[in-house]
């Protein structure tokens, strides 16, 4: 059922509807299943790698401390969406208020923005590493790391304010069905019963922001990749693309998948499309990203192998 307020003549809306989840007797205990497993996976995988790397005295380095920042925001961009899509799979009622959907955009779109600046940092760090070896531990050091991600969370946490601010400031008042798997600036403000063209405005600032980050790391693995191939050293060559192979893989994923969702302009998508695409970036990029790590990676494999033998280790003590 759906709750409204009346507000002088008009019916203001306070809840809204996930109308792309389907009943649990009509198939949504076959999506909840598997959708659970993946969110096990998630946070799982996640939290191993930052644990891990918090405590692998071969993983102090920046670079596994930038992988060590972008595990735990995945833990907390999934959870911000993944647990309502699972209530809403099982659950008769499929709805969220106001206030939660608010919260929803804001802190997916804030960890998501985070994500890219973090992302670039990451980049950063292999350029440095690769095209200047000699000054790289006086350039990367461990405060310079903590003023960039920290630089990455007040950019994601302030840039999407002012938008969720106006849109709390408008209208609902019916229809209050969101075609979408969670709430998300472009269904959620389709709903609104007033004029939203500012929004247009603001789709190009956001527009520039994922353009401005994607070319910043693009050409910093342009100028890395140059670099690598004009080493003398077939092993050398081998170690540095191994090095960013797992960076490249993830960026691509991220940013190819943001770049579908957001970078639209006037294009639509059919609703089994748009969901496809959610789908991409909100579950199968985050699940994908520990594998990628974690296997692509030997020094992590070697890591979490060590961690888990220790884990043993103790327990037959205990035992």
């Amino acid at each position: 059922m759906t709750r409204l307020e009346t507000l002088g003549n008009q019916t203001m809306v306070t809840e809204f509807l996930f109308s792309v989840f389907p009943p649990l007797h009509q198939g949504g205990l076959l999506f909840f299943i598997p959708l659970l497993l993946a969110y096990g996976f998630i946070i799982t995988g996640n939290l191993v790698i930052v644990i891990v790397v918090q405590l692998d005295m071969a993983l102090h380095t920046p670079m596994y401390f930038f992988i060590s920042v972008l595990s735990f925001l995945e833990v907390g961009y999934t959870t911000t969406t993944i647990p309502k899509m699972l209530s809403s799979l099982v659950s008769e009622q499929k709805t969220i208020s106001l206030a939660g959907c608010l919260l929803q955009m804001y802190f997916f779109h804030s960890l998501g923005i985070t994500e890219g600046c973090v992302l670039t940092a990451m980049a950063i760090d292999r350029y440095v590493a690769i095209c200047s070896p000699l000054r790289y531990p006086t350039i990367m050091t461990p405060k310079l790391c903590t003023q960039l991600t920290a630089g990455s969370c007040l950019c994601g946490f302030l840039l999407v304010l002012p938008e969720i601010a106006w849109i709390a400031t408008l209208p609902f008042c019916g229809p209050n069905r969101i075609q979408q798997i969670f709430c998300d600036f472009t269904p959620v403000l389709s709903l609104a019963c007033t004029d939203t063209s500012l929004v247009v405005i603001v789709d190009a600032i956001h527009a520039v922001e994922i353009v401005a980050s994607f070319l910043a790391i693009a050409l910093s693995y342009i100028r890395i990749i140059v670099v690598i191939l004009g080493m003398s050293s077939a092993e050398g060559r081998r170690k540095a693309f191994s090095t960013c192979a797992a960076h490249l893989a993830v960026f691509l994923l991220f940013f190819g998948s943001v770049a579908v969702m957001y970078l639209r302009f006037s294009a639509t998508y059919s609703v089994f499309w748009d969901t496809a695409i959610a789908v991409s970036f909100v579950i199968l990029a985050p699940f994908l990203n520990p594998i990628i790590y974690s296997l692509r990676n030997k020094d992590m494999k070697d890591a979490i192998r060590r961690f888990f033998c220790r884990r043993r280790r103790v327990g037959g003590v205990r035992g």
